[in-house]
């Protein structure tokens, strides 16, 4: 049975705002999920009949998807919100998720390739592409039978490159945009991929009307690429006065324009001022105190163990740090959060165990009987995080490379006394947030070690400054402002 076209306004994301765990007596329980693209959507309110479609990331998620068949959610289990979740074939789904998104074009935009070894892009990789185009088709498919006639979409990040080229031609009446969440490769990088998978993924993109980006400079990566790539002609600020050298805000090609654009996600300051007082946030806080110890100072991190996020450099800038600075021995604990990820892929299973032998090894060779100088946390835990934002006096947020880093926003949203924050120069929140930071190139162990001693003799006063500062500018597009930016741009 066809589905009625009913949706003005739809979403797409590999992950939706629900998920499934199956019982032992096939019944199912829904958990729902939090994050920018939830309450943003939340924005447009629920008369604006929009739609959500996403994958069934688990056998909880795809029992709940065959029992909905081609319809939408139970709106209890979602929150009142449309979602439709697609079954897509496990092996399929596999593939493209772990094999193409995870796997390729995530360690591409993040330049984490060891290039004397890897990639390989064989025949597997080949198989893996076409289960990637496959997944790419069932959302364009989904999205085509849900969408009224020029509806809006937004699609979502890199696991859905393909699917806006996909949707122009099912569906030529559509507003399209595609928005990346990670950096963008810079070419020579990108030209890594073979060729017709770096082209497709271009001209997968360029199938909407508009693709955006947190920053302008993954947008201008992006529109470097197309040019380098494709050949596609790039539309700069300045064009019209013959200057040409400014931002890229357009790439033509193939006589189509599709408009590039930039929306920095900022921190929900309300929800998180809100959730950070309640009881068990409080709860957390006294015991992390505890296990610091009194008159000591802290540095915070809280990350996925993200081959990106730069944990172990972190860590070894930490054991400097006490090495040349014997006066913070006993001082100062590093409350480092490492919640593990994507464990299904062995190189993640073997960045977690590096983490946790680092932190063995600080503790073994600094540690006294009173004095355990790394508290490392890898069970994920909301409240506790933010029990950790309270406390703080820094803040260490070092990644390799980082699409926007949410964390270095959300700590001065949440601190009670003033964070000194640490930052990555190649975080895209560095953009926002660079000129009240102590910025660090993330691969130098002894330059970060430095900034952590700078940020530790930080004043009060200086420090409550630039807390105030940053929360500012960290809460300038919140997700609901940020998603409608979005909306009204296409």
């Amino acid at each position: 049975m066809a589905v009625p076209r009913t949706a003005p306004i739809l979403v797409a994301s590999n992950r939706g705002p629900v998920s499934y765990t199956l019982g032992e007596d096939g019944s199912l329980t829904a958990r729902r999920g939090g994050g920018g693209l939830v309450s943003g959507l939340s924005a447009i309110g629920p008369d604006a009949n929009a739609v959500w479609v996403c994958a069934a990331l688990g056998e909880g998620d795809r029992a709940a998807a065959r029992r909905a068949g081609d319809s939408h959610l139970n709106p209890g289990d979602t929150g009142g919100q449309q979602v439709r979740m697609l079954d897509i074939a496990p092996d399929v789904f596999a593939a493209a998720y772990n094999g193409i998104a995870n796997s390729v074009l995530w360690f591409i935009h993040h330049l984490l390739y060891q290039t004397p070894v890897e990639p390989v892009f064989d025949a597997e990789f080949a198989d893996q592409w076409a289960a990637y185009e496959a997944y790419n088709a069932a959302f364009a498919d989904a999205l085509a039978e849900e969408a009224v006639d020029e509806a809006a979409v937004l699609v979502q990040d890199y696991h859905l490159a393909l699917v806006p080229a996909m949707l122009r031609e099912r569906r030529p009446d559509l507003r399209i945009g595609h928005f990346s969440h990670t950096p963008w490769a810079p070419p020579d990088y990108y030209r890594l991929l073979p060729d017709e998978v770096a082209a497709g993924v271009l001209r997968g993109i360029l199938g909407g009307d508009r693709a955006a980006f947190l920053t302008e400079r993954w947008a201008g990566a992006f529109a470097d690429c197309c040019a380098a790539v494709l050949g596609a002609e790039i539309v700069r600020d300045g064009d019209g006065d013959g200057d040409g050298n400014g931002a890229a805000t357009a790439v033509r090609f193939e006589g189509r324009e599709t408009r590039l654009g930039v929306h920095g996600l900022g921190a929900d300051a309300d929800f998180l001022r809100q959730r950070s007082r309640q009881a068990d946030v409080d709860e957390r806080l006294t015991s992390l105190r505890a296990q610091i110890g009194p008159g000591r100072k802290s540095i915070v991190r809280v990350d996925r163990t993200e081959l990106s996020k730069n944990i172990v450099r972190g860590l070894l800038a930490y054991r400097r740090l006490l090495e040349t600075h014997p006066e913070w021995r006993e001082r100062v604990v590093h409350v480092a959060f490492a919640y593990p990820s994507r464990q299904d892929l062995a190189v993640y299973r073997d960045y977690t165990e590096r983490v946790r032998r680092i932190a063995e090894e600080i503790n073994a060779e600094y540690g006294t009987e009173g004095w355990t100088p790394v508290a490392l946390h890898v069970k994920d835990d909301f409240a506790r995080s933010l029990a950790a934002y309270r406390l703080a006096d820094v803040a260490l947020v070092n990644p390799i490379r980082d699409g926007m880093n949410l964390v270095a926003k959300e700590v001065p949203v949440v601190s009670e006394r003033g964070c000194a924050l640490v930052l990555s120069r190649e975080a895209g929140a560095y953009a926002e947030l660079g000129d009240d930071a102590l910025v660090v190139n993330p691969y130098d162990v002894e330059a970060t070690a430095r900034a952590l001693d700078a940020a530790l003799r930080m004043s009060d006063g200086e420090r409550a400054d630039r807390t105030k500062r940053l929360a500012a500018a960290a809460t300038a597009l919140p997700p609901q402002a940020w998603f409608l930016a979005q909306l009204r741009a296409l």
